[in-house]
This record gives C-alpha cells, sequence and structure tokens, in this order.
C-alpha cells in the first residue's frame, strides 16, 4: 500500500484538532483499500475441514519468533487461514517493514490486509501504517474493508494515531467452493454497548457481501466486559476476585455482541472459558480476560484450542532458534486461538 510521506502525515494529523476523524479519514484513499497479495497457487486437493488460527500478532514486532511460532508449535497446525489483529506496515517499532506480507511470503500464503490506523508519534516511521489481514492457503477471490463506527478517538490519546477500528473481509475459493473469512478488531476503549454497536456494523456487511456462503469471522472482540476507559473500573476489578472472575465466566452477560451472533446463527469458539489476554497489573500480577474469538456460520468446529503465547510454554523450540532464546515474557500480549472448521 502506498505510503503518505511524513510532513503530509503530520498535516492530516493536525487537522484533526479541528475535524473529526471521519472527514480527516475521507481524504486518505488508503483508508477504503485492502491491500491484496494473492500470489500462491492453491492445493491440489480440498481438505473437509480447515485449520483457523486467530491471532493478535502485536504489531509484529517480534516478526522472526512470530515465524517460527507459526512453523514449530504443534498445536496451532495445520492451519489453513489466519485471521490476524495488529500488523505493521512501515513502523519503526517493527523494524519498518511490511509484516503482513512477510509472514505471507514465509508461509507461501495469499493475504488481504486492511489499514486501521496511521501512527503519528515516531518520525522515523517509514508508514506508520497499523491494521489487520487475512491470509490464507486458498486463492482470494476480492477483499476489502468493513470501517467501524468510532467509539474513541485516538487521535487525542497518547499514541496519537488517524483511523479507527476495521475488519478486513475476503471471499477464499476453497477448491471451487466459496467462502467468506473476516478478520475483526473491536474498541477497547469503549464499553459492551460499544463494541455491540461495531459487531452489528460487522454482520450486516457480511450478509451483504456473502449472502448464503458460510462465513468464518474471527478477531480480537475486546471482551473484557467493562469500559476500557474508565481506569477506576478496572481497579475495581482487578482488586476483586468475584469480578475477576466475571471477566473470564460472564462475558455472555456483559458483551451483548456475543448472544447477538449467536442469535444472527454463529457458533462462537471456544464457548468455554478460555483466557486468550493477560491484562498487566501492578506489582506483576494480571487481569485474565477472554478477548479472542472465532465465530462460524454455515461451518462446524470439530475442535478447538487455546494456544499460549508465554515463553515458560515454548517448549517445542529448536535449540539456538530467535524462539528458543527468546527474552520478553510472552511473544505476544495475546494467546492464539485455533480450531479445525467444517463448512456446512
Amino acid at each position: 500500500m502506498r505510503g503518505i510521506p511524513l510532513e503530509e502525515r503530520k498535516a492530516l494529523g493536525a487537522l484533526l484538532d479541528r475535524q473529526t476523524q471521519a472527514e480527516v479519514m475521507a481524504r486518505i484513499p488508503q483508508f477504503k483499500e485492502a491491500e491484496t497479495g494473492n500470489f500462491v497457487p492453491p492445493p491440489e486437493t480440498a481438505p473437509e475441514a480447515l485449520g483457523v488460527l486467530m491471532f493478535n500478532m502485536e504489531r509484529g514486532v517480534h516478526l522472526t519468533e512470530i515465524q517460527e511460532f507459526l512453523r514449530d508449535c504443534p498445536d496451532i497446525q495445520p492451519f489453513d487461514l489466519i485471521l490476524a489483529n495488529e500488523l505493521d506496515d512501515g513502523c519503526a517499532r517493527s523494524g519498518n517493514k511490511n509484516t503482513a506480507r512477510e509472514l505471507a511470503e514465509a508461509f507461501g500464503l495469499n493475504y488481504a490486509w486492511g489499514l486501521e490506523f496511521i501512527e503519528l508519534v515516531n518520525d522515523e516511521n517509514e508508514k506508520g501504517f497499523h491494521g489487520n489481514a487475512v491470509f490464507s492457503r486458498w486463492p482470494i477471490r476480492r477483499a476489502g474493508v468493513i470501517r467501524l463506527p468510532e467509539q474513541y478517538n485516538w487521535y487525542f490519546d497518547r499514541q496519537t494515531r488517524i483511523g479507527g477500528r476495521l475488519a478486513v473481509f475476503a471471499e477464499l475459493d476453497v477448491g471451487g467452493r466459496p467462502l467468506g473469512a473476516v478478520s475483526v478488531h473491536l474498541e477497547n476503549r469503549t464499553h459492551g454497548e460499544g463494541r455491540r454497536v461495531q459487531m452489528e456494523t460487522i454482520l450486516k456487511a457480511v450478509e451483504r457481501e456473502f449472502p448464503e456462503l458460510p462465513v468464518i469471522l474471527g478477531g480480537d472482540l475486546n471482551t473484557n466486559t467493562f469500559d476500557g476507559r474508565d481506569k477506576e473500573d478496572i481497579g475495581e476489578i482487578a482488586a476483586s476476585p468475584d469480578l475477576r472472575r466475571r471477566c473470564l465466566e460472564d462475558v455472555f452477560q456483559y458483551e451483548e455482541l456475543l448472544p447477538m451472533a449467536a442469535k444472527a446463527g454463529y457458533q462462537i469458539v471456544p464457548g468455554e472459558p478460555k483466557l486468550t489476554r493477560r491484562k498487566p497489573l501492578p506489582g506483576g500480577e494480571f487481569l485474565p480476560l477472554r478477548l479472542d474469538w472465532i465465530l462460524l456460520k454455515g461451518a462446524s468446529p470439530l475442535e478447538s484450542r487455546m494456544v499460549s503465547t508465554a515463553r515458560e510454554d515454548f517448549t517445542y523450540a529448536h535449540p539456538g532458534s530467535a524462539l528458543a532464546s527468546f527474552p520478553g515474557p510472552e511473544l505476544s500480549d495475546h494467546n492464539a486461538v485455533w480450531a479445525m472448521c467444517r463448512p456446512d
């Protein structure tokens, strides 16, 4: 995707002091595009079920280690489809790489990537682009983006961004059968109702784009059960064992988007409580959250699992590899979700 020169980025950002995100984004055609790399021939035969991985890759900062995780972790094999969040293109923090394209080329995958934010805080960013992606072993017939109703203006956050949350969709050709794939990232700095409104927008758009097709939808839905803008609310939950338990066990009660999706015909994976994100707390503890999901319509899960990205669980890493010597506590601040999914 074509970048925007630094001074132009700054000028566009300055407009946000007096204009809305929607008004400024309308000046930037990249927000309407899906970058597509469709250069891999399909497998000779189509399987009855597809291995699906949902993974928030935390900006692709540890790209080499992520590649080794994808290659060597036995609990995510096989994968035919990856629904990925937080992948940089031209950000200094991730080596100014197009992380989505590099992952696609490394694993022989086609991909579609959509621009979520343009980061403004670092002048060393070649592009400052950040977004979500769909990776597929199967050809992408077409792809696009679904822009979501704004629930938080990230320009006035310390991260200083142009843009907003989105979903990336791709119609795949799986052995001659069409399949809809959607990678979703909902807002964390809002409440359950804000996320419900965003998911409602996605479900309506998916119905328009993929009428009567099986759909595999997944992503970081940020179903934290509280208002991510309220630090007092977070502190109250962290201090209470009962409230902390709700973040794992009572998500459907506090996050209406999940029962809404079920009512629309989606099967939700995983259905049982599984920790997918560890929010760090003062004192070294963490708040366990269920944020990452796979949703199926016209398809059934044969098996599923949560896959840890914590360093102590890299028992499969090859001696001498980057993953084996990884110094951080976790490869991503999210665990991954894997499922074997059979289109009906």
